[in-house]
């Protein structure tokens, strides 16, 4: 894998506060209808045996949710309580993997992400301190696994594949990247792993 270059948590809070990427919002039209409605999640990052890692969630399987079964990074919808989107990542991983708040030194943030679910995701990105015990929300999460961002930035771990929305809609294209421990990225987390790559220069 190719080396990851980055020195420390300042090191990735001075890239990312220099990032100024666009919203991303592949639907395009009316292929969504209504107001997307605010969300966020948190990208956990720590150091683990030299090398960076980001850590991911399966999310449990629920007959209500549209990314039921999918890999996604701890998160959710703003609620009236939450001051803030940074606040709302904070609560949901808390609720969903045990992590407190306060393990949680925020580094920034990327540009939002729109999804299929009609939201608009902030992607915060914070580091976490690691090894550290989590306990896993049964009803929200199956499991929670770490991927290295030098086995993420390698190109030859991730292609584009054309997606159909449904009968009348456009298609769009779509990230997917290889299984990693028998689990796929792909879709919005897929999205929101590649600006975050190229946020902290590791791919063009």
């Amino acid at each position: 894998m190719p080396p990851c270059p980055l020195r420390d948590e300042e090191d990735i809070r001075r890239r990312l506060a220099a990032f100024h990427g666009a919203p991303v919002d592949p639907y395009p039209g009316k292929a969504l209808r209504g107001r997307p409605r605010p969300a966020a999640v948190l990208i956990p990052l720590f150091r683990h045996a030299g090398a960076w890692h980001t850590l991911f969630i399966h999310r449990a399987p629920h007959p209500h949710d549209p990314h039921s079964g999918q890999v996604a990074f701890p998160g959710g919808q703003k609620e009236p309580g939450d001051p803030s989107l940074i606040a709302t990542a904070l609560r949901e991983t808390e609720e969903e993997l045990g992590l407190p708040p306060q393990a949680v030194r925020v580094l920034g943030a990327l540009p939002q992400h729109r999804t299929v679910s009609n939201f608009w995701v902030t992607p915060v990105v914070g580091s976490i301190p690691w090894p550290l015990p989590l306990h896993l929300s049964e009803n929200e999460v199956t499991r929670a696994f770490a991927v290295p961002l030098a086995w993420l930035r390698d190109p030859a771990h991730r292609e584009t594949h054309t997606r159909h929305l449904g009968p009348g809609l456009p298609t769009i294209s779509t990230i997917f990247f290889q299984p990693y421990e028998g689990e796929v990225i792909w879709g919005a987390t897929a999205r929101m792993v590649l600006t975050l790559l190229q946020a902290l220069g590791l791919v063009a």
